[in-house]
């Protein structure tokens, strides 16, 4: 599931650059092939779409691509349909996320396929601890705030969404670095006890060597991060045939409606100079899990 949806995006975004090279619309080049301009975009999105070898094959010839270029989208598209039989075969063709269709916003499957497929992920937040690191009773109290009204059974389902995003942490090669201002540990979106549970799990997980915490003080002076919005850049594993799949970085819109993808180079480029620059400010993983334990004391206390 994880390797076909990369591929997928590897494919698609290598399909519209020569799409773009040889000057062909989208509704051109749909109709070249027979599908809808609608379906050719899915497919350029990285997105599971109906497309035969064949029509795969007619469309670089539409494009006027060289042998190069034709031999370098189809060996990726042989590794697409490879991990996707697989993916099929070991019941992982639909994102787990599917039975929870009712209870998150229309955009939030595609940022679950980026996290789902990503081996690193560095999430700098300024108010809330990361989704992938909530414990039930703070997540329980963050839904609350937009859903006060929201009935029990609901909730839990969100919380059981929430569970089954966070088993990425038990993944073996999955990296989550975290850049947390100290505003997040003040925050109390939840009772003081499951403050101080969500802090003690903090300073916990941060041992795990593929997890990074670090929290950048109030004292910190002038930085980046006080201008940055919180975000989350996602890194892609490389290909068994070489191709790269280029970060996203995803900036949270408000009130888990929407939000913004950067994709562009030198966007990316821009955030991960935010980051090294935060990270030259922050404290270190033991200086933040001494933090994050005496506020989880205050808290209980």
């Amino acid at each position: 599931m994880n390797g076909a949806t990369v591929s997928r995006r590897a494919l698609g975004r290598f399909l519209r650059q020569i799409r773009e090279e040889a000057g062909k619309t989208a509704l051109a080049a749909g109709l070249e092939i027979e599908v809808s301009r609608q379906t050719l975009l899915r497919m350029e999105d990285g997105l599971a779409t109906k497309i035969a070898t064949s029509q795969l094959r007619d469309l670089l010839e539409y494009y006027g691509a060289s042998e190069e270029i034709r031999a370098q989208a189809l060996s990726l598209w042989d590794e697409v349909r490879e991990q996707a039989k697989s993916a099929q075969q070991q019941g992982k063709a639909k994102g787990f996320w599917r039975p929870y269709a009712d209870q998150y916003e229309a955009h939030f499957p595609h940022y679950l396929r980026l996290e789902t497929t990503a081996h690193r992920i560095t999430v700098h937040q300024t108010m809330l601890v990361p989704g992938l690191l909530q414990t039930s009773d703070y997540r329980r109290g963050v839904i609350r705030i937009d859903g006060p009204d929201l009935s029990a059974v609901d909730l839990e389902r969100r919380i059981e969404l929430t569970t089954r995003r966070q088993a990425r942490l038990e993944e073996q090669g999955f990296q989550l670095d975290c850049l947390l201002s100290e505003a997040v540990l003040r925050h109390r979106p939840a009772s003081a006890p499951a403050m101080a549970a969500q802090l003690s799990w903090l300073a916990e997980v941060g041992h795990r060597p593929n997890i990074r915490i670090r929290v950048v003080p109030f004292d910190a002076g002038a930085h980046r991060g006080l201008t940055a919005q919180s975000f989350t850049m996602l890194e892609f594993p490389k290909l068994q045939n070489g191709f790269v799949d280029p970060p996203v970085v995803y900036v949270e819109g408000a009130h888990g409606v929407g939000g913004v993808y950067h994709e562009r180079d030198d966007v990316v480029r821009l955030y991960g100079r935010t980051i090294l620059a935060l990270t030259e400010v922050a404290l270190t993983e033991q200086e933040t899990r001494d933090l994050v334990t005496q506020y989880a004391k205050e808290y209980a206390a």
